[in-house]
């Protein structure tokens, strides 16, 4: 595969990024990773390259290069519970400066520098995340339908609120198809709120599979984390290989 460490354009600077495709001249569909809140990291790099394996070209960009070059976090406090839960001390206000406006001018410079490169494929992009980042792809998605065809979702919290911005209010002009895997007894994201967000798609007629994965919790994919459930991050690649198939 080529892997590449590389500056990318985005809406207010250069995001430090992760760039992988297969060898050969393709063409590759355009792929976007978004990341969870610990950010580009090896642990996320390795997923972007079991997905680069399958066939696609990956952009895994640092969503919070306004704040802070990659690494975000030291990848050591992540297997301790409590010492993970600390560092969202430091990510809360990076979280928060990540505007809806700002989460879609970004991707579409992500779209337009994936477009450009030599081997990936003409026409819409697909693009999965995990937690803060499986909201903000349902964003992407929901703001740019003609330029990102498909969803993959994973253990996303936030995706339903009271503000007339959340994220599961605007589904309505998304033409491609969603899948989500929701955590078990996940606080930011409670059965109810499955429901409604369930409620929401279906009411605007999207294509979509919303599922929970029994007892898993938040963060399950993440094998470098005190989060990691092996058969949610096995079943998740899974859903998520079977629905880029289906795809592209």
């Amino acid at each position: 595969m080529q892997q590449t460490s590389i500056d990318v354009p985005a809406a207010d600077g250069l995001s430090d990024a992760y760039f992988v495709k297969p060898d050969g001249p393709g063409p590759y569909p355009g792929i976007l990773m978004f990341m969870d809140a610990f950010g580009v990291r090896p642990r996320l790099r390795e997923m972007a390259d079991r997905v680069a394996e399958r066939g696609y070209a990956v952009l895994l960009p640092n969503l919070f290069y306004r704040s802070q070059r990659s690494p975000i976090v030291d990848p050591a406090v992540l297997t301790d519970e409590k010492e993970r839960g600390a560092a969202f001390a430091k990510l809360g206000p990076m979280m928060q400066e990540l505007t809806p406006e700002r989460v879609v001018a970004d991707a579409t410079a992500y779209l337009d520098f994936l477009a450009a490169q030599d081997g990936v494929a003409a026409g819409p992009a697909g693009i999965f995340g995990y937690c803060m980042g499986g909201m903000n792809a349902l964003r992407v998605i929901s703001a740019l339908p003609d330029r990102v065809s498909v969803l993959g979702s994973f253990h996303a919290g936030r995706v339903v609120g009271d503000q007339p911005d959340s994220p599961h209010r605007g589904v309505g002009s998304i033409t491609g198809e969603v899948y989500f895997g929701h955590a078990d007894n996940d606080s930011s994201m409670t059965p109810e709120q499955i429901a409604e967000l369930e409620a929401a798609l279906a009411d605007a007629g999207v294509k979509y599979t919303s599922e929970v994965y029994e007892g898993a919790p938040h963060g399950f994919t993440m094998s470098d984390t005190a989060m990691h459930h092996p058969e949610g991050e096995q079943r998740h690649w899974a859903a998520l290989f079977a629905l880029l198939d289906r795809a592209f």
